[in-house]
C-alpha cells in the first residue's frame, strides 16, 4: 500500500494528531540544531573554544531524561494533548531566552532547561500519534514522524544559510542577523500551540484508559505497569544509547568540522545541511516502509550496517561534493534506522506508561551519550583533525547498534490498547 493510500484512509482526527506530533518534533529539532550550526560564532562571541560551546549539547542531552519523565508522567495522567501544548510553549520560550544570554555560562544553563523541554516532546507526541493512528502502515508513519527531526535540521540549515550572515540575490539583500537573531526565530514554534488547541483531539486510547484509572486509581496502575515493564525498559535504554550515539555521533560536530577544518562558508555549510537533511528524511521513509515487510529489527540492522561502507566519503572526502555525497548517504542510513524507532518503542510499551516509558528510554540513551559531541570536539582539537574521530565513531556505534537490535524483541503490528 502506498503512502498516499495510507494517508487517504486516515480520518480528519488522525491526520491532525499525526501532523501535530510531526510538527512538534520538527520545531523541537529546529531549536536544537540552530545551536549546532552556530557553534563557531558563539565560541567567537564568548572567546571560547568550539568544544566549550558544544558543552551546551551535553547539558541539553543530560537533562532530556528529566523532561521525558516529567512531561511523560503528566501526559499519562492528564492527557497527551494538553501536555504537548505545554511542552511546545516551554521549549519556544527557552529558545527565545537563549538569544539574550549575556555569557556562555548562562547559555549553558538555558540549554539545560531547553533539554528538559526537548526531552518531553518525543514521548508525548509519539504516544498521541500511535494511539490515534491505525495499525496498518504504522512503520510508514513511524518513518515519517521520526524524520520531523531531520526536517527540523533542514529548516535550521536553511535559516543558517540565509539569515546568519545574510545574502544578496538578484538585487534582493537579506541582512545577517547572527546567532542571536536565529534564536529569536527559533521561538516561532510557539505558534504551533494554536493549531494543537484548535484542531487536535485527545488520544482515544488515553481517554479509554482514563475511565478505568478513575475507578482503580492512576498511581497504582502506573507503578504496577512500570515495574512489570522494567526488564524490557532497561534493554530499551541500552538500545537507545546506541541509537543516540549513531545520530549525534554523525551530526553534532559535522557542521563544526565543515566550518573549522574544511573552511567552508556558512552558505555552503547550510546548503550541505539541507542536502543531508533530505537524505535523512528519505532514509527514514524508506526503512520505515521496509519495516512493515521485514519487521522492525531487520530494518534497523540493515540500515546500521550499510553505514559502514559510507565512512570514507563521509569523513575523508576532500571536496564539498564528496563530503556532501557522504553526508547524504550517511544520514540516509542513520535516519533509516531511526525511522523505525517511534513505532518500535510504542509497540513495546503498555498503555498506562506509553507516554513515559518510550520517551524516558529514548532520553536516557541520550544522557549516556551526552558527552558525545564535546568528546568528539576535544579529541579533534587534541589530534588536530576531525576525520578519524568521525570515522571511528561510526564504525563502533553502527556495529554495536546492529548487535543490540538483533537481541531485541520483534513487535511489528502489536495492538495498541489502554492496558
Amino acid at each position: 500500500m502506498s503512502i498516499l493510500q495510507d494517508f487517504k484512509r486516515l480520518t480528519s482526527s488522525q491526520r491532525h494528531a499525526f501532523l501535530a506530533s510531526f510538527l512538534g518534533w520538527t520545531m523541537d529539532s529546529l531549536d536544537f540544531f540552530l545551536l549546532i550550526f552556530c557553534v563557531k560564532a558563539i565560541a567567537s562571541d564568548f572567546h571560547a573554544q568550539p568544544s566549550d560551546v558544544l558543552g551546551a549539547v551535553f547539558w541539553t542531552q543530560a537533562f532530556r531524561p528529566v523532561g521525558a519523565l516529567i512531561f511523560g508522567m503528566l501526559a499519562d495522567r492528564y492527557g497527551r494533548r494538553p501536555i504537548l501544548t505545554l511542552n511546545i510553549i516551554s521549549f519556544s520560550v527557552i529558545e527565545l531566552a537563549c538569544a539574550f544570554a549575556p555569557s556562555l555560562n548562562i547559555l549553558l544553563v538555558l540549554r539545560a532547561l531547553f533539554g528538559i523541554a526537548m526531552g518531553g516532546e518525543w514521548g508525548v507526541g509519539a504516544a498521541l500519534a500511535f494511539e490515534t493512528l491505525p495499525r496498518e502502515g504504522r512503520g510508514t508513519f513511524s518513518g515519517i514522524l521520526q524524520e520531523g527531526y531531520a526536517f527540523g535540521s533542514i529548516l535550521a540549515s536553511a535559516a543558517y544559510a540565509v539569515f546568519f550572515a545574510g545574502i544578496s540575490w538578484h538585487g534582493i539583500v537579506i541582512p545577517g542577523i547572527g546567532w542571536r537573531g536565529l534564536f529569536i526565530l527559533g521561538a516561532l514554534p510557539a505558534l504551533l500551540v494554536l493549531y494543537v488547541r484548535l484542531r487536535v483531539d485527545e488520544s482515544p486510547i488515553w481517554k479509554e484508559g482514563a475511565k478505568k484509572r478513575a475507578v482503580k486509581g492512576a498511581a497504582p496502575v502506573f507503578q504496577k505497569e512500570l515495574l512489570r515493564f522494567m526488564p524490557r525498559f532497561l534493554f530499551l535504554v541500552l538500545l537507545m544509547t546506541a541509537f543516540m550515539s549513531f545520530s549525534h555521533g554523525t551530526q553534532d560536530v559535522y557542521p563544526t568540522f565543515l566550518t573549522v577544518q574544511m573552511k567552508f562558508s556558512p552558505e555552503l555549510v547550510g546548503f550541505l545541511g539541507i542536502l543531508y537533511g533530505v537524505g535523512s528524511i528519505a532514509g527514514g521513509f524508506v526503512f520505515g516502509v521496509l519495516s512493515e515487510h521485514w519487521g522492525r529489527k531487520r530494518a534497523i540492522i540493515v540500515a546500521a550496517l550499510l553505514a559502514l561502507p559510507v565512512i570514507p566519503l563521509y569523513a575523508y572526502g576532500h571536496s564539498a561534493w564528496t563530503l556532501g555525497t557522504g553526508a547524504v548517504l550517511m544520514q540516509f542510513m542513520v535516519q533509516g534506522a531511526w525511522g523505525v524507532v517511534p513505532a518500535y518503542l510504542t509497540e513495546l510499551s503498555p498503555g498506562p506508561v506509553r507516554a513515559t516509558a518510550p520517551g524516558l528510554a529514548y532520553q536516557l540513551g541520550g544522557l549516556v551519550t551526552s558527552w558525545n559531541g564535546k568528546g568528539q570536539a576535544l579529541l579533534a582539537e587534541k589530534w588536530g583533525t576531525y576525520p578519524p574521530v568521525l570515522a571511528l565513531t561510526v564504525a563502533f556505534v553502527a556495529v554495536a547498534l546492529a548487535v543490540l537490535a538483533s537481541l531485541g524483541h520483534e513487535a511489528k503490528g502489536a495492538e495498541m490498547s489502554a492496558h
